[in-house]
Formats: C-alpha cells, structure tokens, sequence
C-alpha cells in the first residue's frame, strides 16, 4: 500500500475544503478530537474495570458490600380467571326484521 506524500496531503486537504467549506473544519476537526478523548477514556476505563475484576477473584479478597442491591421482592400475583368459571353472557342481538314484518302485515 503506498503511503502519502506532501502533495497527496495538499490536494486531500483541499478537496474536503471544497466539500464542506473552511468555516465547518475546524468545528469538525473539534468534534472529532472530543470523540476520540471519549474514547480513550472509555477504553481506560474498561482497563480499570478489567483489573479490579482480576483483583477481585484473587483467593483472600474480601467484600465489604455488594456490588448492586439485590432485587426487590415481587408483588403477589392476582389469580387468573379460572376455566370453572362460567363467562358472562354476551348479549344476544334482536333478529332482523323479515321483509314481510317490514310492512306490519298491511300488505294482505
């Protein structure tokens, strides 16, 4: 893979010039330098986290409180309607009107 040059760097610089303007580089140079001090410190972390965890599974190591809380206890539970239990009625709709009722028997 060839590697850049003086004159690559050059043209690269002014084509995102052209792109995204002078006024928006450094703003994105910014945010790009913030993200990657997140990142790094993130990383650190993780590391730490890494190494408290192997320091805590060392024989002898004692606790002094836990990690987290355990969790509290459940509500008690409302009993599910049972299959014994006849459901209510549902409501019978009135028949429909046949064409002869329609009328009232006026038609004889």
């Amino acid at each position: 893979m060839p590697s850049l040059g003086g004159w690559e760097f050059v043209i690269l610089i002014g084509i995102l010039v052209l792109l995204f303007g002078a006024k928006r580089l450094p703003d994105m140079a910014r945010s790009i330098g913030q993200s990657a001090r997140v990142f790094k410190g993130e990383m650190k972390g993780m590391k730490d986290d890494g190494a408290q965890k192997d320091g805590a599974q060392t024989p002898g190591a004692q606790k002094d409180e836990p990690a987290t809380p355990p969790p509290a206890p459940l509500p008690p539970a409302q009993p599910a309607p049972s299959a014994t239990q006849p459901a209510p009625p549902a409501a019978q709709p009135e028949p429909a009107p046949t064409p002869g009722q329609a009328h009232n028997g006026s038609a004889q």
